[in-house]
């Protein structure tokens, strides 16, 4: 069987490359840009990225591959169609897509109406599929926060599951080692409690001894807020729904299947960040 695997150069992909390569899984990494690929002894690589024809030769006699969400963009549905039409005519067999919990039209984040609108595609595509559905990730919930400590957003006394990455990647890297066990499946991938943002913000302070706080907002706040970025609104809305959808209860749900596929707990999100590090980020 050969896996093929995007996402290597990034936290979570790169992560689920380093476990395969050290079980000795031989994987093909399918990167944009070669020279910041992993250099791994069980691993070759290949330029290929969404949109682009190569992806067809770079995928050619893959059987599994993992997919990873592309960047966040107004056409990144497109880009996932064309990688999917890409894997059916190269003849891939089964597709890992990481998704995100609650994926649907209806999400209220709104970046998880596009992994929704992946899923369907891919159920629709012949390929057979697993689904990997994370929460937001524990790491970068306190890099959320601005340059005096400040996560501000309209979140509420709302909680989240935040899931570290670590743990993600050591997912990915158990069902693409066994793909077919996992075929027509949905995990979802959360941490093992649901924290508020100013749990979140204590947290964070306890471990570093640097100010963190949370500042809840209105809409129209936190529209403001953001207003110096430039961004476009759907970027914005993207950004504020983030919070809107730990309001509303969407991303608080605690989830088992990261033991049952791990065979342990799933990391905490203190753990999470004291072997991470935190840092700040301007960002959401």
């Amino acid at each position: 069987m050969t896996i093929a695997l995007t996402g290597s150069t990034g936290t979570v992909g790169g992560i689920a490359a380093h476990l395969l390569d050290d079980a000795q899984v031989p994987v093909r990494l399918l990167v944009r840009d070669p020279s910041r690929a992993p250099r791994l002894a069980h691993a070759d690589v290949r330029s290929a990225s969404y949109g682009d024809p190569a992806c067809v030769e770079a995928l050619s006699g893959v059987d599994t591959v993992f997919m990873v969400s592309a960047h966040e963009s107004a056409d990144r549905l497109d880009q996932h169609r064309s990688f999917i039409d890409a894997a059916v005519a190269a003849g891939v067999r089964h597709v890992v897509y990481l998704s995100f919990v609650g994926a649907s039209a209806t999400s209220g984040f709104t970046l998880a109406r596009d992994h929704g609108a992946t899923e369907d595609y891919l159920r629709a595509s012949g390929l057979d599929w697993t689904f990997l559905r994370d929460n937001f990730y524990a790491e970068v919930l306190v890099q959320f926060a601005d340059e005096q400590g400040v996560i501000r957003g309209p979140a509420g006394t709302g909680r989240v599951a935040a899931v570290s990455q670590r743990d993600v990647g050591a997912v990915i890297a158990h069902v693409l080692a066994e793909s077919r066990e996992h075929i027509f499946q949905t995990y979802d991938l959360t941490g093992p409690e649901a924290l508020t943002l100013s749990d979140v913000a204590a947290i964070a302070h306890r471990i570093t001894g640097r100010p963190f706080f949370f500042v809840d907002e209105t809409i129209d706040e936190a529209r403001a807020s953001r207003a110096h970025y430039g961004a476009p609104d759907w970027q914005v809305d993207a950004w504020i729904s983030t919070y809107t959808a730990i309001r509303d209860g969407e991303l608080q749900h605690v989830d088992g299947d990261i033991s049952r596929l791990l065979g342990r707990p799933a990391t905490s999100f203190r753990r999470s960040c004291r072997r991470t590090g935190i840092g700040l980020v301007h960002v959401f």
